[in-house]
């Protein structure tokens, strides 16, 4: 299974929701990596904390390879480094995918992710993609690449209007490249049970049929915790109210 986590919009809680659904995977014996394709390398730094190694073979070294021609291609698996959490690997990001990124998009890179994963899934049982805020050519790789695409969701008016252009953006992709992927579902994310915007906002988005998963993601400050000690709410507070959502959440996706 490849999914992605996919919004043009930051701050939605990307690299929260594709750690922690990863994580969750790899504690149940699944085979799991993260590849992170953000420059700002979020989820790089939420699963290694300090063992992050800004100079680590990672995405950025991965998509320079395929730049180059070789008598013997790179495999995608030199790329890859170990969390210290068991059954979980990540591909890990930097700022020099800023650097490259113009190189990629000239020279029409733009299959390389999706011929690599196609190899990894022969030792992954879960592929997770963090992706940038912005449709670029690494968000596009990501999507061609995966099979399903989750889309977290903040609660206010700003992030509704851009929801609907997000959802044509996938369906291109989808018409263009990519016609098995499937959107697996909006994912609300910092929900304020108690408030009547949030409320109302996610209620109107059910009434229009859009796919809006359960449970809602509360906004809780154990998040910001679980960033700072770089471990993942299931290894932070298994018993905590978040962490029950997102494996709830895990259990309710589809399955291929």
């Amino acid at each position: 299974m490849r999914r992605v986590v996919f919004n043009q919009k930051g701050g939605v809680g990307k690299s929260t929701i594709t750690c922690n659904l990863a994580a969750i995977a790899a504690q149940r014996g699944l085979r799991t990596l993260v590849i992170d394709l953000d420059p700002q390398a979020n989820s790089s730094a939420y699963l290694m904390g300090g063992n992050a190694d800004a100079e680590a073979a990672g995405a950025a070294a991965f998509f320079e390879a395929t730049l180059k021609f070789g008598v013997r291609p790179a495999s995608a698996a030199d790329f890859l480094s170990a969390t210290p959490w068991e059954n979980l690997d990540l591909m890990p990001a930097s700022a020099a995918l800023d650097e490259i990124h113009g190189k990629l998009e000239s020279r029409y890179k733009i299959y390389k992710l999706r011929d690599a994963l196609a190899e990894l899934g022969e030792v992954y049982d879960e592929i997770w993609i963090d992706t940038p805020p912005a449709l670029n050519f690494y968000t596009r790789s990501a999507l061609i690449a995966a099979e399903g695409c989750l889309i977290p969701f903040d609660c206010d008016d700003f992030s509704r209007r851009a929801l609907y252009g997000l959802l044509d953006s996938v369906a291109e992709i989808q018409a263009d490249h990519n016609a098995a992927l499937q959107v697996d579902g909006i994912v609300i994310n910092q929900f304020q049970a108690r408030a009547s915007l949030p409320q109302r906002t996610v209620q109107e988005l059910v009434a229009e049929g859009l796919p809006v998963l359960t449970p809602y993601l509360s906004a809780s400050v154990k998040v910001k915790e679980s960033h700072e000690l770089a471990r993942p709410l299931v290894h932070l507070d298994p018993r905590h109210k978040l962490t029950q959502e997102f494996i709830q959440l895990y259990d309710g996706l589809p399955s291929r």
